[in-house]
């Protein structure tokens, strides 16, 4: 597939205007497979998030924004039809900048999550906001009640670089279509994926100005405004559970609502009874777009007893993957999205073989240049090595054994997070079993798929609170009102 030219929107959008940052300055965007500059982006200020945050407030608060649902559903089909105008310029963004490799593009990556916006339009009109409760007895007479739901107000979004134009889209899609303004704060690493949706806002729809600010900057801790401001009312974000933890600190001190998406460490098991030959090469998934998924299951666990029948179906399977340049078709693993990713997984590698995992398969930087990581298969992991309980977020498959289906249910239960995870047997009732037994947010059996923009999405544990996507995950930006009257 030819990647059309790069032309991406650059500038900030705050207030309905594209603006540079306030202090002049850019920062440099990195292709990660080449390590080459391919632009800039605004290094938007902590003044530029302040007037972003008094814009969002302003439009929430002095518009009709929140209240008429006939008009946000009519600016998201404008939005749609944007981004669907926009597909081939958002498809050579997102494998430029993130290294995402173009025969994924279809999926995760660009096609799928701009189809998402056509939802949030929908549901924008046909949620029912008000609906009658029962009457209840009171002072001799009866009392109507009416149950209202109400956007939350302004919300902050913080993204990550892994699948940012998924990531953008799902924060922007839901909050508009329940009424909120948003002031939204892409990941430094990949700022294009935001700046653009920037420019067909403001090109191509009627959204006034002020509902979506879209701030980009190269300081992290930019985004800490929104998880502090009083003026924001939900924070939402995704990324790893060291910093969801901080967001959630910041968010106490005004007492606002944290929707938080965060790490996860998903297991696949395989039950004595799988077909190994057609359930395990899927094993070498792991390595996808780098690993840089939060949901791949990163933990194979298989039966002891055909564990070295496992092993040489799974070491077959990531000796026949393929990896390197994104712009390649046949390519499903690119690089990590920076060096310092590249050297964090590398180290977790050199972790794994000094506490004695066996790496199979990879385990090396290769001499290329890109931050590359060889796709990686350790094998005899036990459960309390740290590669089996940390989230690596790189290419990296880890192949436990087990004796019996109890002690496969506790490695997978014995986590500190909860998001994903997948069962495999020869019997969908039995691996059915299993899976109500997994302590995660969604989970597959036998290749069932789960995700689409109305499952709602998110996991137990320190993999988040709240869930994304799906009716659920619209009313995590609505609050909740009683009015009571008296019958007549």
């Amino acid at each position: 597939m030819a990647l059309e030219a790069l032309a991406p929107e650059t500038r900030n959008l705050i207030d309905g205007e594209r603006v540079e940052a306030s202090n002049g300055k850019r920062f440099e965007n990195l292709n990660p497979a080449t390590e080459d500059v391919i632009g800039n982006a605004p290094d938007g200020t902590r003044d530029d998030m302040q007037a972003a945050l008094a814009a969002a407030r302003r439009a929430f608060d002095e518009t009709d924004w929140a209240t008429d649902a006939a008009f946000r559903a009519r600016c998201l089909r404008q939005l749609h039809q944007g981004l669907v105008e926009e597909k081939e310029q958002l498809r050579s963004i997102v494998v430029n900048e993130a290294g995402a490799c173009v025969s994924a593009t279809g999926f995760m990556h660009v096609d799928e999550p701009i189809e998402m916006m056509a939802y949030w339009a929908e549901l924008a009109e046909a949620y029912e906001y008000e609906t009658e409760m029962a009457t209840i007895p009171f002072g001799g007479r009866e009392s109507r009640r009416r149950l209202r739901r109400e956007p939350i107000g302004v919300v902050g979004a913080i993204t990550p670089w892994n699948v940012p134009l998924y990531l953008n889209i799902a924060k922007i899609g839901p909050s508009l279509a329940a009424g909120c303004s948003l002031v939204l704060k892409p990941a430094p690493d990949t700022p294009w994926s935001a700046t653009h949706i920037g420019k067909i806002i403001a090109e191509k729809t009627d959204l006034p100005p002020g509902v979506v600010n879209i701030v980009a900057s190269s300081d992290h801790l930019t985004g800490e405004v929104l998880s502090g401001d009083p003026r924001v009312d939900l924070v939402t974000f995704t990324g790893s559970t060291a910093t969801g933890r901080r967001v959630m600190e910041n968010a106490s001190a005004t007492v606002k609502k944290a929707f938080l998406e965060l790490g996860g460490k998903s297991a696949s098991i395989v039950l004595d009874d799988a077909k190994l030959e057609a359930v395990l090469p899927g094993a070498a998934m792991t390595c996808i777009h780098g690993g840089q998924g939060c949901a791949l299951t990163t933990r194979w666990l298989v039966p002891r007893s055909r564990y070295e029948e496992a092993v040489e179906i799974i070491k077959a399977a990531f000796e026949a993957w393929n990896w390197g340049d994104p712009t390649d078709p046949s390519n499903l693993q690119g690089p990590q999205i920076s060096k310092r990713q590249q050297e964090r997984v590398l180290g977790y590698i050199e972790q794994g073989r000094q506490e004695g995992a066996r790496c199979l398969v990879g385990g090396g930087r290769p001499d290329r240049k890109g931050f590359f990581v060889e796709p990686t298969l350790f094998v005899d992991v036990e459960p309390a090595m740290t590669i089996a309980r940390q989230e690596i977020f790189g290419p990296v498959c880890c192949v436990l054994p087990y004796d019996d289906e109890d002690e496969a249910v506790r490695i997978a239960n014995d986590s500190i997070y909860g998001l994903s995870g997948a069962v495999y047997s020869g019997d969908d009732e039995r691996a059915l079993a299993v899976a109500r037994r997994i302590r995660t947010g969604t989970i597959s059996v036998n290749g069932g798929m789960w995700f689409h923009v109305s499952t709602p999405f998110g996991g137990y544990g320190q993999s988040g609170l709240g869930r994304e996507n799906g009716v659920m995950g619209f009313e995590e930006h609505l609050e909740t009102k009683v009015i009571a009257l008296p019958t007549r």
